[in-house]
């Protein structure tokens, strides 16, 4: 087999970046940094451990290459490796040295700052290799391997619907360009009626009381309002477009409900913790769009052990994103306050000189996090106690840091359940109201206490002097 190594002879006289201060503990002696490209990967080894006198080297990225890599740090007695996370292109090399056996570290690359110096890649992978001898570096969060394949179908679904929905606003422009206003009459245009009338387009009807005859009992607008938005110009590119858009929205609903065959092999394929416990009653609600044909919640509740769809605001489909991105094990994060950091939904802890200068939360593309965003979003009419907990917070500081602190409140509900098994107790909104003036009343009568006052409620003092109650 061809080698496709990749060897620079000039590398060999770039420098070695500039030296960390004297008196850090080197904690990790058998380390070794990798550069990612998507041409080529830089490789350094501690000093001295390699068998040919090469501190760095460079490799291909061919699957034979990964594996001269994972030989060549073999030779050089190398344990743990650090690697950048750069795209998607360290996902190869990363299960290649998992597979051999090595600790491999995902390091974002804003822990590396900027190497001090000319950048080079040379520099770059003596960079890594420097601070995670020193313990300089932490990994990123990447659940076991089995979470990993349910996280890949989930992500994989997403973008098939996310595919699904702009052919959906194609067929929503071929309809308005023909003047068929059927947006207008009923309420989803992929819904029973709105299916029918277009497949019924599609074989040649147009006859405006006949396609309104499609009408399911269930819309609110009857048939004769119906016949008059169908009423339109029949243009054959028009027609065609609209054609070209079912076909290929159903194909990939198709494509939705194979991902979803997959979902449920996967999840079936977990350790039941549920331990037979009874699933607790859900509220009948009608099948949203989208969503699985098969009980996603009860294989939700046997990974987990515990129903996430308790909550309000999150049902079985948004459990499953949150499920298959931080996995069930949250011993990974001490304690809620780290969940939430990471998830970036914790408030930011900016300060100087003992004074607050942002609590601001840190940007963060987590998939996770955005699903709890959503979720607390859909609380907004809710009676629940998240509910008037997301409008209170609206009324002071507006919608976005509302949907913000109510979706690291759920993150916090989800951390309890699935590290301590514990099941979620609901509250409604005279509840929460109640604790919240309990709340204020005790935070009055400490700020009085520090001024020398005293604070009595007005049915105290009618107990204490029921003659001077109407007085006073």
């Amino acid at each position: 087999m061809t080698r496709h190594r990749i060897r620079h002879p000039r590398r060999r006289k770039n420098r070695r970046p500039p030296r960390l201060p004297r008196g850090l503990e080197r904690v990790n002696l058998h380390a070794a940094g990798i550069d990612i490209g998507s041409r080529s990967h830089y490789v350094a080894v501690p000093p001295g451990s390699s068998p040919n006198g090469e501190d760095v080297d460079e490799y291909g990225a061919f699957t034979a290459d990964l594996r001269d890599l994972a030989e060549w740090l073999k030779m050089c007695q190398v344990d743990t490796v650090a690697i950048e996370s750069t795209g998607v292109y360290w996902i190869p090399l990363y299960e290649m040295l998992e597979s051999y056996g090595f600790e491999v570290l995902l390091v974002d690359p804003k822990q590396l700052k900027r190497v001090p110096g000319r950048k080079t890649d040379v520099l770059d992978c003596q960079w890594l290799q420097e601070l995670h001898t020193f313990g300089l570096l932490a990994g990123a969060f990447r659940p076991d391997e089995d979470i990993c394949r349910l996280r890949g179908y989930s992500r994989q679904r997403d973008m098939l619907i996310k595919v699904s929905s702009q052919h959906i606003l194609h067929m929503q422009k071929a309809l308005t360009q023909m003047n068929i206003k059927l947006r207008e009459v009923v309420r989803e245009v992929t819904g029973k009626t709105g299916m029918k009338i277009i497949r019924s387009i599609l074989d040649g009807e147009r006859d405006p009381k006949k396609l309104a005859s499609h009408r399911d009992g269930r819309c609110k607008n009857d048939e004769q309002t119906i016949a008059l938005a169908l009423e339109g110009n029949w243009r054959e590119e028009h027609l065609f477009a609209l054609k070209q858009a079912v076909e290929l929205r159903d194909y990939y609903e198709e494509r939705i409900r194979e991902c979803d065959l997959e979902i449920e092999r996967v999840m079936g394929e977990f350790v039941d913790i549920s331990f037979d416990k009874e699933l607790p009653p859900k509220p009948a609600n009608p099948k949203r769009r989208h969503e699985p044909d098969f009980d996603l919640r009860c294989s939700l509740f046997r990974m987990t052990g515990v129903d996430l769809t308790q909550i309000e605001g999150i049902e079985a489909v948004s459990a499953l994103k949150i499920v298959s991105e931080i996995g069930t094990d949250m011993s990974r994060w001490p304690s809620p306050k780290h969940f939430g950091s990471w998830l970036g939904l914790a408030p930011g802890s900016k300060k100087t000189g003992g004074k607050n200068l942002s609590g601001k939360t840190k940007p963060s593309a987590n998939r996770a996090a955005t699903a709890f965003r959503l979720a607390a979003q859909s609380l907004w009419r809710s009676k629940s106690a998240l509910g008037a907990f997301l409008r209170r917070i609206a009324a002071r500081h507006g919608m976005p840091k509302a949907i913000t602190a109510t979706a690291h409140k759920l993150a916090r509900l989800v951390y309890a359940m699935l590290k301590h098994g514990t099941e979620y107790v609901a509250h409604g909104h005279d509840e929460y109201e109640k604790r919240y003036r309990q709340r204020r009343i005790a935070n009055l009568k400490r700020h009085a206490r520090d001024f020398g006052l005293i604070i009595v409620d007005p049915s105290d003092l009618k107990q204490l002097n029921p003659n001077n109650a109407s007085s006073t």
